[in-house]
């Protein structure tokens, strides 16, 4: 079943009643509020925005997502790592990340990285809810990943490569800091060949809620 949902209501049915492929709501706004709700409830929008009039919104029953400590690093990612060509940053040119990852699919059928989603997540960012990794050669942003960040768990969106492997250098740093910044769970939203070699898998979404509404501290900070 898929529900209509309003611009002036903040808030979603449940989505355990939703289509096999997890498309459970149409329609509302994208703003802040409803954003952070929908991500505290694993719920996210993904939607054609040359196709579709309004927000589409989706929360699979199987989650497929990568734990930092289980990240697996191929012979040939390590390679690219121990060459040394490039370096990481963590949040230091977010409008430019997600900009990299609409123009790499802005021309692709289906694409859904459109001038309101992106203006969505810039206005996460500035509340602190959004965050980016950027890949580095030198001065020239070449790759990066940027998503939500909520209660220890980063809900990956997007990323792009300017130069073959860059993006996972991405989410190797990034699952760096959050192993060593307390972070439990990275979204992966869906399952893809490339995620799923560096260690994603499924789990039911009701671990997947265990996770994200256990109690969560950020470690203390040394003295």
């Amino acid at each position: 079943m898929v529900f209509q949902i309003f611009d002036d209501s903040i808030e979603f049915p449940d989505p355990r009643c939703g289509e096999p492929d997890g498309l459970f709501a149409i329609g509302g706004d994208l703003s802040p509020e409803r954003l952070l709700m929908a991500y505290g409830m694993g719920i996210f929008p993904w939607f054609s925005f040359r196709d579709s009039p309004e927000p589409m919104w989706y929360c699979p029953m199987q989650r497929f997502v990568i734990f930092p400590e289980e990240l697996h690093i191929s012979h040939s990612t390590r390679n690219l790592i121990n060459r040394k060509l490039y370096h990481m940053t963590f949040n230091e040119a977010f409008d430019r990340v997600i900009e990299g990852c609409a123009e790499k699919r802005c021309e692709q059928e289906g694409a859904w990285l459109g001038k309101d989603m992106i203006e969505a997540y810039k206005r996460l960012h500035t509340l602190g809810f959004a965050a980016s990794v950027e890949v580095w050669r030198g001065e020239e942003l070449v790759g990066g990943l940027y998503g939500v960040t909520m209660a220890g768990v980063f809900f990956g969106e997007s990323m792009f490569s300017r130069e073959p492997g860059v993006s996972k250098l991405a989410l190797v740093y990034l699952c760096e800091l959050m192993k060593t910044g307390g972070g439990r769970m990275i979204d992966c939203q869906f399952e893809t060949p490339h995620l799923k070699s560096m260690g994603g898998r499924f789990i039911s979404y009701e671990d997947y809620l265990g996770i994200l509404r256990r109690p969560y501290w950020l470690p203390a900070q040394g003295h």
